[in-house]
């Protein structure tokens, strides 16, 4: 049965919960540190109304207390959760009862234990919240804290709250002691609007928390930590909505191994593993992906302040030779351009740059800088007034007070051009001076590691053209009597796998360039064969039961005469009946040799949270090997299609390599886009899908094998 996703919350669903009026704490003590006694307490700040909900107490210190909610003076927007597992489930009905706009869940013990009754009893939450439009976070949750509101709905102390910004950023996290671990970064400047987390989410879950963050005005970027979700679509969802209220969402996703990928029969499902798969998935999305929980804030701010990049590149403006170095290191391994200066401002550079130092980028302005104090404004002036520089980097060597004024001006003269600056803290004294002066500073970015500033300045560079790519419903090349057709056939394909001759029929139908082919039965069909298409030729088994022809010695090659072709025929059956267990044969493909042009595999596979992917990259025998590859969700248009192939690692063999002439990367390009469509229209019938190899030579795109692979419940 089909159920259908739940839809992601819009903000005015969560309103009441995450940014209350009221709030009642059910559990309210005065025994020290108990929860109920550290919520209230850590309720300080709350300009809203409190209530208090205990039968035991009368009064809490100078607050009354009450029995129940419906003792209450009204009905709260927000209900704190504090008892035991036992006696949640009677709260929530409550709440549900009384019209509550949503409960946060402190207690554990429930499906986090794997214990089936008490996955049971987080199960009854949900359908309560379900049912009744109370919104739940938890449970097993350690809360939230809204800094706008100064309300921390935690028994976890909030941390420093800062006065309001503008490059505010917020924080959703599955778990919560990350979400507070993260958050410390107050401590150090970053200023936050929110810090959520969602526990087991039996209701609200992180994208809904990112939704709602979406569309808070005073929310700039968004930083989201998780684990796993039954339906990552949901969070595609929320981010796309953050971006289109021009804010980037920053992910750093646990659990990244990849042992939990299924088994797949084909390269490209070996290829498409589960991490391959979400960052694919979240970067075409205009999502920033980061592989270090340490870069996550330090990019989220990055993010939150920098605005959207122009066209040009890095410039270093250094006190240390050392560090220009280090910077220049990391700008290469992560493709981060650092164009030299022009005449005109290396003129004014050398102004002020003594002659040990160096002029060029990186530009390496020497201890000078101590005695000369107008060398940095001047020379970072001219440089940012270049349209060649988008960013400038000033790393942050030694922690000294004398030193703490260059990160304002800094901040200034990217200010005056609508540019960024960043400060990479070299210095080991993190929180020494400087560090809260750039936290604070609007213009400025804080990194802590020079290769999570390269990361982020690059996949800022990436969003921008990512969200450029993209074009929401791309129209299908193929007419819907082509679509229909192979639907039909596919319809009455049984067993796993549509071997080759059938599976480039149908991708022919698509207008993908295939190789025309004849399956025979004997050697004297398989000449006859041969003859009509032109020597040389190409043999191979054709058997459901060899998926990997090559492999099995099943395939003979350049094959140029009759009696070649006699000797491959009896060679490769021989071959396929040592398969074991023993193959089905339909026959044997007689096909024209393709000309020499280099091998790329365009392959497709659905996978059963993100629907239908494509996945293009180097081909042949050595494409396991390789594994330079590159991944979209289907279907994509051919500018995301060309996108793909120019961020291979191996891109330059599309150029011409080794006496090869150049790929027509259009006619390769409209080939995966072709194939992006075949797996989208035809999802419900294809598992996975290899095109391996397409030849790409002068005279275009020739598709040579093919294999499908089709879906279990189809059939």
């Amino acid at each position: 049965m089909n159920i259908e996703p739940k839809p992601v919350h819009r903000r005015a669903d969560l309103q009441r919960l995450l940014s209350p009026s009221s709030v009642a704490i059910v559990g309210a003590s005065p025994t020290p540190n108990s929860f109920g006694e550290r919520a209230l307490r850590h309720l300080e700040g709350f300009a809203g109304r409190i209530h208090l909900v205990n039968a035991k107490y009368p009064r809490i210190g100078d607050r009354d207390c009450h029995p129940s909610l419906k003792a209450l003076p009204e009905v709260p927007d927000c209900v704190l959760i504090t008892v035991g597992r036992e006696s949640v489930e009677a709260v929530v009905r409550e709440c549900a009862a009384l019209g509550v706009g949503g409960a946060v869940i402190f207690a554990s013990g429930y499906a986090e234990t794997g214990k089936p009754e008490r996955a049971a009893q987080q199960e009854t939450l949900g359908r309560i919240a379900r049912d009744s439009g109370l919104r739940l976070i938890g449970p097993n949750c350690i809360g939230l804290i809204n800094y706008l509101q100064q309300m921390c709905l935690s028994f976890n102390p909030p941390q420093v709250l800062r006065a309001t910004t503008a490059h505010r950023i917020g924080l959703v996290s599955q778990s919560g002691a990350l979400a507070f671990s993260l958050a410390q970064a107050a401590e150090r400047g970053v200023c936050f609007s929110h810090v959520l987390s969602a526990g087991n989410s039996c209701d609200v879950d992180v994208a809904d928390q990112v939704a709602f963050l979406a569309e808070e005005p005073e929310c700039k970027a968004i930083a989201c930590v998780f684990e796993g979700l039954a339906d990552p679509i949901r969070l595609l969802e929320a981010a796309r909505r953050a971006t289109a209220n021009g804010k980037p969402v920053v992910v750093f996703k646990l659990a990244t191994g990849e042992s939990g990928a299924a088994a797949a029969m084909s390269h490209t499902g070996s290829l498409a593993g589960s991490t391959a798969t979400y960052r694919a998935a979240f970067e075409h999305a205009g999502v920033v992906w980061v592989d270090d929980v340490d870069a996550l804030i330090d990019t989220t701010v990055f993010m939150a302040k920098a605005g959207t990049p122009g066209n040009g590149g890095l410039v270093v403006v250094a006190t240390s030779g050392g560090a220009g170095v280090m910077a220049a290191d990391k700008a290469d391994l992560h493709g981060v351009a650092l164009p030299q200066p022009s005449d005109a401002t290396r003129a004014v550079l050398e102004q002020h740059i003594p002659d040990f130092g160096s002029s060029r980028n990186p530009c390496d302005l020497t201890a000078q800088v101590i005695a000369n104090g107008q060398s940095l404004e001047a020379c970072a002036d001219a440089l940012m007034a270049e349209p060649a520089f988008d960013v400038l980097l000033l790393p942050h060597v030694i922690a000294y007070d004398f030193a703490t004024p260059r990160i304002r001006i800094a901040g200034q003269v990217a200010r005056r051009h609508g540019k960024i600056a960043c400060n990479v803290w070299v210095s080991e004294f993190m929180g020494g001076p400087g560090m809260l002066e750039t936290e604070t500073d609007p213009n400025v970015a804080l990194f802590r590691s020079m290769d999570h500033c390269m990361a982020a300045i690059a996949a800022w560079k990436r969003r921008a053209t990512y969200l450029a790519l993209a074009a929401p419903g791309a129209r299908s090349p193929v007419a819907q009597a082509d679509r229909s057709s192979v639907t039909r056939e596919l319809d009455g394909c049984t067993g796993t796998t549509v071997t080759e001759g059938p599976a480039k029929r149908m991708l022919a139908a698509y207008g993908i360039p295939m190789v025309q082919d004849a399956l025979v039965q004997s050697a004297a069909e398989a000449v006859a064969a041969a003859g009509r298409c032109g020597y040389p030729v190409v043999l191979k088994v054709e058997s459901v039961d060899i998926p990997h022809k090559t492999d099995a010695g099943v395939v003979r090659l350049n094959l140029r005469d009759a009696a070649a072709v006699e000797t491959a025929f009896a060679h490769i059956l021989q071959a396929a009946q040592r398969v074991q267990p023993s193959p089905r044969i339909a026959g044997v493909l007689v096909q024209p040799m393709a000309q020499p042009g280099l091998e790329i595999l365009v392959g497709a596979r659905r996978d059963p949270m993100f629907g239908p992917l494509v996945v293009v990259g180097l081909g042949g025998v050595m494409v396991e090997l390789v594994k330079d590859t590159q991944l979209a969700l289907a279907p994509v248009n051919h500018a995301q299609a060309l996108h793909m192939l120019g961020q291979l690692r191996t891109r330059q063999a599309l150029d011409g390599f080794r006496g090869l002439p150049p790929v027509d990367r259009d006619k390769l390009a409209d080939a995966i886009v072709r194939i992006s469509h075949f797996v989208h229209d035809q999802a419900e019938h294809v598992a996975e899908l290899d095109v391996n190899p397409l030849i790409c030579n002068a005279d275009g795109v020739l598709a040579v094998d093919a294999l499908i692979g089709l879906s279990p419940a189809a059939h």
